[in-house]
């Protein structure tokens, strides 16, 4: 099948961006060097195109019951322009995705799913939607642009009249912004930078993009890749579905507790209460490398004597701390932070350090 083209596509090979298939779609990767774009969106303002990721409507009576018995988030305590992250468990201890839940209204939920699982989440609720709640794909009619780092919040402001430092982080406001009506605009994101993602109507993309580019022309704003995106994800321990978390990682272990509650009922609630209740054997735990190299996902993870005790799910080079970091899932007992491990790279045994999250702090 082919990769499907962003509506922005154009725009970006204009800008020479490398793009690459990822998730079934062609995205820019980068734009000049990953370092460049990493430090543009830590020091200053950058902004992604990821129109690739999903988005559902869920609406109508029986709306929050549907996504209560879905989510392992408690949902009910969302109020009107208020996000949460959750996920989906599945039936057998892992995870379908993780996600975001927006409450637009009392009956009225977004719920922002990741590409590569877009018909995998629409097949897993649809199912699920037993009282005929109103349900609506509109992954392929809307854009995605994250605005990302400490100066987002200057350069968007200049184009809306909505006060955007009132909109606490995961709150949201629909409204206008760059002469575009109708835009999401959301004080979420996947970089630890801060900023907002703005959700707008495919028709309106192109408008928005050049009016935030501009907007952001004095503060330096630059396009940045999934390349810059990856290594801004990892600094702060933040999972990528398909390496930290997949079909075979539970919530426990992935370190997701936090958003997995046991006031309600859900997909498989008494499996991961038991796991929480008599503990886990392993978890997913960060890593800083003490000595030179570079830790790539499914490399071995080993004690001192070269027993291996797990493996890396993310990891590259820190552009941040100029060294190389990592995620894997070990056994429990060496998750405390200050544990020394051991990573094989190219047949050596390279030493690293288990630090909590974020491994920028």
């Amino acid at each position: 099948m082919e990769d499907k083209k962003l509506v922005m596509h154009e725009v970006h090979e204009s800008l020479n961006a490398k793009m690459i298939p990822f998730a079934g779609f062609l995205m820019p990767v980068r734009y000049s060097s990953d370092k460049e774009e990493h430090v543009t969106v830590r020091e200053g303002v950058g902004i992604f195109d990821v129109s690739h990721m999903g988005e559902f409507l869920i609406r109508g009576k029986g709306a929050l019951d549907l996504i209560q018995r879905v989510c392992s988030n408690d949902a009910s305590k969302l109020t009107d322009g208020k996000a949460q992250y959750s996920c989906l468990p599945n039936e057998t201890g892992g995870i379908v995705d993780d996600l975001i839940v927006y409450r637009k209204g009392e009956e009225d939920y977004l719920l922002v799913v990741n590409a590569s699982n877009i018909q995998k989440d629409w097949d897993w609720i649809k199912e699920r939607n037993t009282g005929g709640v109103e349900m609506a794909d509109i992954s392929g009619e809307t854009s995605l642009f994250a605005v990302q780092g400490p100066k987002a919040t200057q350069v968007l402001q200049k184009l809306t009249d909505i006060d955007l430092s009132g909109i606490g982080f995961y709150h949201f406001t629909e409204g206008t912004i760059g002469g575009v009506d109708d835009v999401v605009i959301s004080a979420t994101g996947y970089t630890g930078a801060g900023g907002f993602e703005l959700y707008v109507a495919n028709e309106n993309a192109q408008k928005l993009w050049k009016a935030v580019m501009e907007a952001g022309e004095a503060e330096g704003i630059k396009p940045i890749g999934l390349g810059a995106r990856d290594t801004l994800r990892m600094e702060m321990g933040y999972c990528l579905y398909g390496n930290d978390i997949d079909d075979s990682t539970s919530p426990i272990e992935a370190g997701l507790g936090w958003i997995t509650k046991f006031t309600k009922e859900f997909t498989n609630h008494s499996y991961l209460l038991m796991q929480k209740e008599e503990g886990i054997s392993r978890k997913l735990v960060g890593f800083v490398m003490e000595e030179r190299g570079i830790p790539r996902q499914d490399y071995d993870l080993t004690d001192e004597s070269g027993n291996s005790i797990g493996r890396v799910t993310s990891g590259t080079m820190s552009p941040s701390l100029n060294v190389g970091i990592g995620m894997g899932y070990v056994g429990i007992e060496y998750s405390k932070p200050g544990t020394e491990i051991y990573v094989s790279i190219r047949n050596k045994s390279l030493k690293a350090r288990i630090k909590k999250f974020p491994l920028l702090g």
